[in-house]
């Protein structure tokens, strides 16, 4: 199998970072090293290339209904703009994977999965399409870029120009870094305050670098699973398996008690 490489690889290698193979991507599991990289994170502000995750856009006006079917969580509390953490559960209650769920409008939702359940999710979810939704895969032509810590927020304003603190948590809106579209939700993965960018391929490498002259450190993957430990977040493969269902992981506030979704009668 031939190891990808994400659109700012050759920004990792020019900063000396340690390269290894994840979910057959080829990323930086540090730089400086992982105290350093962690305690940015705590104490000022960190980015993580997280271009390996997948993202997925479906479109088509049973894109809701579809969705709500195939989710644990409430599509139907999202309005446009909003995302929810929820899970994509097999039939047995088992977790196929979990996942970040946005809607753009509605007949519009994106949705973030992990990289070592790409191929699988995409499967999955594309064997369960019906008439009137369409699923696009957008993961090698964007990347994504998390911003993380308590300074990141201030950063990201100043650098669009523009203030988006009054974003509330788990909301989504497109603005511009050094002039590169991007779409910013206010979510993360280490417990700390920030957004996760996502933007075309080939604006990467300019917004990354206008991270690193506002001083935002470069971290890896060690780091950030140093963070998400601290924080309680689950990472699929450990806390979630095909073998775990949403309450043993402890992540029944996640599943509606409401609708009728794959898994949900033997949840």
């Amino acid at each position: 199998m031939d190891i990808k490489r994400t659109p700012l690889h050759a920004e990792h290698l020019a900063l000396g970072a340690k390269m290894v193979e994840f979910a057959g991507w080829e990323m930086p599991v540090q730089y400086e090293g992982v105290i350093q990289e962690s305690l940015a994170v705590r104490r000022t502000a960190g980015m993580f290339d997280v271009s390996h995750m997948a993202r997925l856009h479906f479109r088509g006006p049973a894109a809701f209904e579809y969705l709500e079917q195939m989710t644990a969580n409430d599509v139907s509390k999202l309005v446009d703009g909003a995302s929810q953490y929820s899970l994509l559960c097999y039939p047995d209650g088992g977790c196929v994977d979990d996942i970040i769920l946005y809607r753009i409008g509605p007949e519009w939702f994106r949705m973030v999965v992990n990289a070592a359940n790409h191929e699988k999710d995409v499967a999955w979810l594309t064997n369960h399409l019906r008439d009137g939704v369409s699923l696009e895969d957008e993961t090698e032509r964007t990347a994504m870029i998390a911003v993380q810590g308590p300074n990141a927020v201030p950063i990201v304003n100043r650098l669009a120009g523009e203030d988006l603190s009054e974003m509330s948590k788990f909301t989504g809106r497109e603005f511009h870094i050094a002039g590169r579209a991007v779409f910013g939700a206010r979510t993360g993965y280490t417990g700390e305050d920030g957004f996760e960018l996502i933007l075309g391929a080939e604006d990467a490498s300019v917004v990354w670098r206008a991270l690193l002259d506002a001083e935002v450190k470069p971290c890896g993957l060690a780091a950030r699973d140093v963070l998400r430990l601290e924080a309680g977040l689950p990472l699929y493969g450990h806390e979630l398996t095909k073998d775990i269902n949403p309450i043993e992981a402890g992540l029944g506030w996640v599943v509606s008690k409401t609708k009728s979704f794959i898994g949900s009668e033997s949840i």
